[in-house]
């Protein structure tokens, strides 16, 4: 498993879009973390997106799994940035 920083960042126009859909998507990412998929998860500060950290296989496994979060589904999310992460420092560095 490699773990991949994922980086959302929305659209101001859609509060009320990501309002409306946050209980699934919490519930979604509620169960990766059980799986082990999701690492981390949280908005910024400023709202102007959040960051996700994921455990997959591959970039593609990962694309495919973040396109069925409810945000992705509903187009609650402007702009996608995903990026490979190798932790070598904190609570991360023991799952790579």
């Amino acid at each position: 498993m490699s773990i991949f920083a994922v980086e959302y960042v929305y659209n101001p126009d859609q509060n009320d879009l990501r309002a409306e859909h946050r209980p699934a998507h919490r519930a979604w990412l509620q169960g990766l973390v059980e799986q082990g998929r999701v690492l981390a998860s949280g908005p910024f500060t400023d709202g102007t997106g959040a960051l996700l950290v994921f455990s997959a296989e591959t970039e593609a496994d990962l694309n495919q799994l973040v396109s069925q979060d409810p945000f992705a589904v509903a187009g609650a999310i402007a702009a996608v940035k995903t990026i490979g992460w190798n932790p070598v420092v904190g609570a991360f560095r023991d799952l790579v």
